[in-house]
């Protein structure tokens, strides 16, 4: 019961730091790595949490990331939260994020949903943190679609009419942030890139190049075919295997904190990786 990928609403998830790691608790999860996007502000409340269910709370984030004019996740597990190279990195990366939705939010006006700026900004516990999930509930909340995923299908996802594209930190820059803060760096979710076989096993190639670890191979945004194509270009480019359930809401996602599968047998579990030193307990 180890899960390397959640979120809490100090990002775009909906519960607190406290609140999910009670959650992760009582569902058995014995480790969890908080993985908010772009701040490390829920690690300390979460830390203190974790200790008094026993639990291993992994210090992580996820950093946005413009490669190839896609958007892109990469992990960083087991940071020293202090690091100021990591620090400074994610507040630049931070800096556009208020701009975006507002642009977001004029988009909607003009397709006659107002007043969507305002609501996400209310939905947004960290107000620097705003983001298309907050647009999405707020959305669903307003009667305008029926569920998050239709928010994404209809306007908010990328190359549909309210995504306003973004340029975030540059691949190599996100996985230095990582490695100077002593943690390991995971490609998230590569599934989700719309990427053919050949480009996915560049971009993991590329990662590896530049000092990245490991591949999420378990997620919830991947399917069976899916989790077989990246075990297999996981082995091939020299990846650690990596499984997270990218929880954000109770209500948003087939897949619970800590519901997930075994890896493939021929993956190498990342939590087996010698800089992975929080998880050495569990080994």
């Amino acid at each position: 019961m180890i899960d390397l990928h959640s979120h809490s609403n100090r990002s775009d998830g909906a519960l607190s730091p406290s609140a999910l790691v009670q959650r992760a608790a009582a569902r058995g999860v014995r480790a969890l790595a908080l993985t908010d996007h772009d701040t490390l502000d829920g690690l300390a409340e979460a830390s203190t949490v974790a200790r008094q269910h026993s639990l291993v709370l992994v210090a992580g984030v996820e950093v946005s990331v413009t490669w190839s004019g896609r958007t892109l996740h990469v992990i960083g597990l087991d940071i020293d939260p202090e690091a100021p190279v990591l620090r400074a990195g994610l507040s630049a990366v931070r800096s556009g994020r208020v701009a975006r939705a507002q642009a977001i939010g004029a988009r909607l006006e003009r397709l006659g949903i107002p007043g969507a700026f305002d609501g996400a900004i209310t939905l947004a516990t960290n107000r620097d943190m705003v983001g298309r999930a907050h647009f999405a509930r707020h959305m669903v909340a307003a009667g305008v679609v029926k569920d998050m995923g239709s928010a994404f299908r209809r306007y908010l996802g990328e190359g549909k009419s309210a995504f306003v594209r973004h340029t975030w930190a540059e691949l190599q820059q996100a996985v230095d942030w990582i490695r100077a803060a002593g943690g390991v760096a995971v490609l998230a979710h590569p599934g989700r890139y719309g990427l053919r076989a050949a480009r996915l096993r560049a971009l993991m190639t590329e990662f590896r190049t530049l000092g990245g670890v490991a591949v999420e191979v378990l997620c919830a945004s991947h399917g069976p075919d899916q989790v077989q194509l990246i075990s297999q270009l996981a082995n091939e480019c020299g990846l650690f295997a990596s499984a997270g359930s990218d929880f954000h809401c109770p209500d948003e996602s087939w897949l619970d904190v800590g519901q997930l599968a075994h890896l493939p047998a021929c993956c190498e579990p990342v939590w087996r990786h010698p800089n992975l030193r929080a998880l050495a307990a569990l080994q």
